[in-house]
C-alpha cells in the first residue's frame, strides 16, 4: 500500500524497524519474533540494508517474503553506500515486480569493517540523488502503482554531526521533500522537546509532509553506550542518566527504566499529536509489546 493510502487509513502511522540478520538461523529467529510484531497491526514495518553482501540479499528477500504474505507492508531501505545505479535500477524493478509499494532512502552509514571505503567512490552522493533516482523510476511507469513507490528520507531534529549548521541541514531536507520524498522519519530521540521544536523549524520553511518520530528504548548499560556511538548527537537527558546509572548492576532494572522513559515518550507524542511513531525495535519484540500494554493498547489501533 502507497504511504499516501497507509496515511489516509491510519490518521497515525505506528511502524517497526527490523535488521537483516547476520545468518540463516538468525533469519528464522526473526521470522518467530515477526509473528509478535504483525499481531500488533502495524501501519508497515521496515527492514534496514547493510553494506554490502549477503545482508543486502536478506533484506531483498524478508522484504519480498513480508510482500508476498499479505500480512503487512514492507518498506525496506535503500543506501548509497557501495551501490552503482545499475544496481539500484535492478532493485527497483524487482520490488516493483513483487508489487512492495515504498522504499525509505538514505544516504547510509559508512562500513565499520571496511578500511578502504570512500564516500567519493560512491555514485550517489547524498540521499536527494537517490530521491531522484527513485523519482525517474517512477515516471518510467515500471511501477504497477501509476504513482510508482513512495518515498521516506530521515530526518534529524538534534542535528547531524556532518552538517552542524542547522539551518543548512533544515534545507537540505527540504531539498529531498521537494524533489519527491513522501513523508520523514526522524532519527532516535530520547528529548521530546527536541522533536517539537524540529517539527516547528520544519513548518517554517515549507516542510509540510508528516514527520514520524523515531523512538528507541534503552534496555541495557551496553545499549546506552551503543546508542551514544552510533546516533552521534543525541541527547540522552541528565535524568535518564541519572536513573540508568542508579540501576546499573541491576540488568532487568535498567531495561525497566528504558522502556518506562520510552513509554512517556510515546504518551506525549501521542497527546501532541505527531504524525506518527517508529519503534526502533533491534529484532526484539519483548519491549515494544511492553510499551503498548503500559499505554493500554493491545495493539496499534489503539494509540492511532
Amino acid at each position: 500500500m502507497h504511504f499516501e493510502d497507509i496515511r489516509q487509513r491510519d490518521a497515525r502511522t505506528i511502524s517497526f524497524e527490523f535488521f537483516p540478520p547476520a545468518s540463516s538461523k538468525a533469519l528464522e529467529a526473526l521470522r518467530e519474533r515477526l509473528a509478535d510484531f504483525i499481531s500488533l497491526d502495524p501501519s508497515f514495518v521496515s527492514i534496514t540494508y547493510g553494506a554490502g553482501g549477503s545482508t543486502r540479499e536478506r533484506t531483498h528477500d524478508l522484504v519480498v517474503e513480508l510482500q508476498g504474505s499479505g500480512k503487512v507492508d514492507p518498506i525496506p531501505h535503500l543506501t548509497c553506500v557501495n551501490q552503482t545505479r545499475d544496481e539500484v535500477q535492478v532493485i527497483l524493478e524487482r520490488y516493483a515486480s513483487s508489487k512492495v509499494s515504498n522504499l525509505l532512502a538514505l544516504r547510509g552509514d559508512a562500513p565499520a569493517d571496511d578500511d578502504e571505503y570512500e564516500r567519493g567512490d560512491d555514485e550517489y552522493t547524498f540521499a536527494i540523488d537517490l530521491v531522484k533516482h527513485v523519482c525517474r523510476f517512477n515516471e518510467s511507469g515500471l511501477h504497477p502503482d501509476p504513482r510508482g513507490f513512495g518515498i521516506g528520507v530521515a530526518g534529524f531534529p538534534e542535528g547531524h554531526p556532518e552538517t552542524p549548521n542547522r539551518l543548512k541541514q533544515l534545507g537540505f531536507l527540504k531539498e529531498k521533500v521537494d524533489a519527491g520524498a513522501h513523508w520523514v522519519t526522524t532519527q532516535l530521540f530520547f528529548d521530546n522537546a527536541a522533536f517539537y521544536d524540529w517539527r516547528e523549524r520544519c513548518d517554517l520553511i515549507g516542510i509540510n509532509v508528516p514527520l514520524v518520530a523515531g523512538i528507541m528504548p534503552l534496555t541495557s548499560m551496553k545499549g546506552l553506550h551503543r546508542m551514544a556511538e552510533l546516533a552521534a548527537g543525541t541527547n540522552f537527558p541528565a535524568r535518564l542518566q541519572r536513573e540508568i546509572y542508579r540501576h546499573q548492576d541491576d540488568p532487568k532494572a535498567v531495561e525497566q527504566v528504558g522502556i518506562e522513559w520510552a513509554t512517556q515518550q510515546c504518551r506525549d507524542l501521542l497527546e501532541q499529536e505527531a504524525a506518527g511513531i517508529h519503534f526502533y525495535t533491534l529484532n526484539n519484540s519483548d519491549a515494544t509489546m511492553q510499551i503498548f500494554r503500559s499505554l493500554g493498547a493491545k495493539d496499534a489501533s489503539g494509540l492511532r
